[in-house]
Parts: structure tokens; C-alpha cells; sequence
């Protein structure tokens, strides 16, 4: 494995002198004549900014059932700006007055209790930064039609400020009995989608959020109330959280049985497979994009794990058959996105970029191959494989 040296930064230091040198007799622009705009209540992009959009495909003749993808390379950081988080609907956004709205918590407990938006905002609260992504994330690469875009390969994962309440401070309140090993989220939307959580991730950093980047969620986020489960699969983070039932089973619903269940090669189909393995992917140059000519260029990409924080992520220009270690940016927090960079001098010929992470467990994200002689070709779910980009002599960047 080759590290950055400091020839190869003095290198990439003197092709950025290049870029940048001017002659003495250059002066800045001059500054505007007149007064500016006025200020406004809430912000807005710049107009000469192209504003990034999401990609919004509905999977159902019902509106607002499917979903709509983050787009990762055109992101700076590692927030996902609130209007740009990625979503999933079952039955499209419901409208929620959360002057009307109740989260119920009954079952296994010693007392059931019913609480307000606004009496959930009274309990001690704290903020954390988790990234969220949905289960089926890169499944058109597993089934071996892979998007032309980091968009739409990958744009079902943000990184997020959540605000709220730890869930286990709630259920304390009400008081859990012996036998409860399990919790059954419901929401108030139209399919009233359910999931069942291990009473052990309940109690570990579960939240019940209600913030969302400084502000309140979304509505397309689970305004007012939705559950986080930190590092698992999105689909369990139940947004417009009505309902908490505490049981001695799960429910085995619908979305943990006929879906997001995953089908191994022996026929069976694993359930409960909750945790969002390591990965990486490059956003800068990916797909869709082009290089203006041979010359200096910074690789960038982010990468995750629900296994706690990411140990290190290396590079390869050439398909693979080398690697080198990139820079990772601070700080490297437990289950959010982190972001690496790379510096890469293009000599103009046909290049293949990759990127592949190792989590602080010591898991490696795996190649294609390796995954699927391991879970079979029809998983579903849960691929976390390298990701190739071709780049072109002329410049322009494809999926592989």
C-alpha cells in the first residue's frame, strides 16, 4: 500500500502554484458600486449558483410512493442540506398538525403513557450526527445494471444533525417489565408502516427526533416525530411515530418479512438484518462528469458504517491493482459520514477509479465478486460493493 509522501505533495503543491500563478499587474475586481439586497427572513442560494436537485422516481401509480435521491456529487461536507435529504414513502407525506398529533407507548410496560410533540420537547435532549440510509441503496448494481450516476447509485444515504430524545428515556418513564424484548414502531402515515427493534437498540442510542439540522424536521423527514436508529437500515427509523409497542416478539409486518428480508443462495431468506455495513464511494470525478484536460485533480468520496467509525479508506487510479490511502477529514464521528480525499496527477490515458473503506472492527468493503459469492446474486439488500468509475482519454467519466 503507498502513503502520500512529500514528493508527491510537492508535486501536487507545484501543479496548484500552476493553476493559480498571476502576474503583478493583476488587481481584484472591483467592489459593487451600490448598495446591496435587502436582508430576508430565510436564506437562499446564490443565482448564480446552480442549485443541486434530488432525482425523484415513484415506484407505484400512487403519487408519492417511492423515492427521491440525495445528489452526493454535487455536496460539500458531510451535511446533507435538509432539503436535499434522501426519502422513502409508502404511502406518500402526511400532513400532521402536531397540535393534534400523540406518540402512545403501551404494552409491556408498567404504565402507558401518551405524550405531545410539545411534552416530548420538555424532556432532556441532545444532538448527534448519524447518517441514514435506506436498505435497498446500489441495488441496481447488485442486479448488474449499474446507474450512470453516484446519484443514482448511491443516493439514498444523507448525513444528518438529529435532535431529540434518547429513546430509553422515555421508556423509563414508563417503566419496562422483564419480558420485554422487543418494540414495535408505528406511523401515522396512510400504510401505518411498522417495524419491530430489538429492546437492546432501543436502549442504546435510539432517539425520538424532532430536529433536523438546526431546525424541525421535514415534513418528508417524520414531522413531528420520528424515531433514529442509528446505523441500521432507514427503513426501521419510522417517521411520524404514532405508536411504541413493547413486546416479547417482533410483529413479523409486512416490511420485515415480504421486504427488506434478504434471499440467500440456499433459498431462505435472512431477516432482521439491520445494520448498514462499511462503505465508500467516490463523488469527484463519478459518472456524468468530465476532466478539463490532463493535470491535477483531488478524489473525493464519502464513506459509512453502522459498525461504529471508519478506520481508513484507500484509493486505486488503475482498477484495483494498486491502492494508496487517502486523507480522511476530521472528525471521523461513530456512524456518520465521513469524507476522504485523494490527490491525483491524470497523465490523460483511461483510468479506472475505485475507493474501499475498512471500519474500525476491521471489516473491508468488499469487491463484487466477494460479496456475491458470499450472499448470492438475489440479496436484495444491504450491497455494499466497490464502486468503479471509468474515466476516458477524452475526459468524460462512466459507470463500470
Amino acid at each position: 500500500m503507498r502513503k502520500p509522501d512529500r514528493r508527491r505533495f510537492l508535486t501536487t503543491t507545484a501543479a496548484i502554484a500552476g493553476l493559480t500563478s498571476c502576474s503583478s499587474k493583476d488587481q481584484p475586481p472591483a467592489a459593487q458600486a451600490s448598495l446591496g439586497a435587502h436582508m430576508r427572513p430565510y436564506g437562499e442560494p446564490s443565482p448564480y449558483e446552480q442549485q443541486p436537485v434530488r432525482v425523484i422516481r415513484e415506484l407505484t401509480a400512487s403519487k408519492g410512493t417511492g423515492s427521491s435521491r440525495t445528489p452526493l456529487q454535487d455536496l460539500y461536507g458531510t451535511i446533507t442540506p435538509s432539503p436535499l435529504h434522501y426519502e422513502r414513502h409508502h404511502a406518500g407525506v402526511p400532513s400532521i398538525d402536531p397540535a393534534q398529533h400523540q406518540l402512545l407507548i403501551h404494552g409491556m410496560v408498567d404504565k402507558p403513557l401518551t405524550f405531545t410533540p410539545a411534552e416530548i420537547h420538555r424532556f432532556p435532549s441532545f444532538s448527534r450526527i448519524y447518517f441514514l440510509e435506506c436498505g435497498g441503496n446500489m441495488v441496481g448494481d447488485l442486479a448488474g445494471n449499474p446507474p450512470p450516476t453516484v446519484q443514482a447509485s448511491h443516493g439514498l444515504v444523507s448525513g444528518t444533525e438529529w435532535t431529540g430524545v434518547p429513546l430509553a428515556t422515555i421508556l423509563r418513564e414508563a417503566g419496562l417489565q422483564p419480558e420485554a424484548k422487543w418494540i414495535i414502531a408505528e406511523g401515522a402515515d396512510h400504510s401505518r408502516m411498522a417495524r419491530s427493534i430489538p429492546i437492546e437498540k432501543c436502549l442504546d442510542d435510539t432517539l425520538i427526533a424532532y430536529g433536523q439540522n438546526g431546525e424541525a424536521l421535514r415534513p418528508e423527514q417524520g414531522y413531528p416525530l420520528r424515531l433514529l436508529v442509528p446505523g441500521w437500515e432507514g427503513n426501521v427509523s419510522v417517521k411520524w411515530l404514532r405508536r411504541l409497542f413493547v413486546t416479547d416478539k417482533p410483529a413479523m409486518s409486512v416490511k420485515e418479512t415480504a421486504y427488506y428480508s434478504e434471499l440467500r443462495p440456499d433459498g431462505k431468506a435472512e431477516q432482521f438484518s439491520f445494520v448498514m455495513e462499511a462503505r465508500s464511494v467516490i463523488t469527484k470525478p463519478s459518472g456524468g462528469q468530465s476532466l478539463q484536460g490532463p493535470g491535477f485533480y483531488e478524489i473525493t468520496g464519502l464513506s459509512w458504517t453502522g459498525t461504529g467509525k471508519i478506520a481508513k479508506v484507500e484509493v486505486s487510479t488503475d482498477g484495483g491493482k494498486s491502492w494508496a490511502e487517502a486523507k480522511l477529514q476530521q472528525p471521523v464521528l461513530d456512524k456518520a459520514l465521513v469524507r476522504f480525499l485523494y490527490p491525483w496527477q491524470w497523465d490523460g490515458k483511461d483510468a479506472v477509479l475505485q475507493s474501499r473503506c475498512t471500519d474500525e472492527t476491521g471489516y473491508t468493503q468488499p469487491t463484487r465478486d466477494q460479496l456475491i459469492a458470499t450472499r448470492g446474486p438475489h440479496s436484495g439488500y444491504h450491497y455494499n460493493a466497490i464502486k468503479s468509475w471509468y474515466v476516458r482519454a477524452d475526459g468524460s467519466v462512466k459507470h463500470v
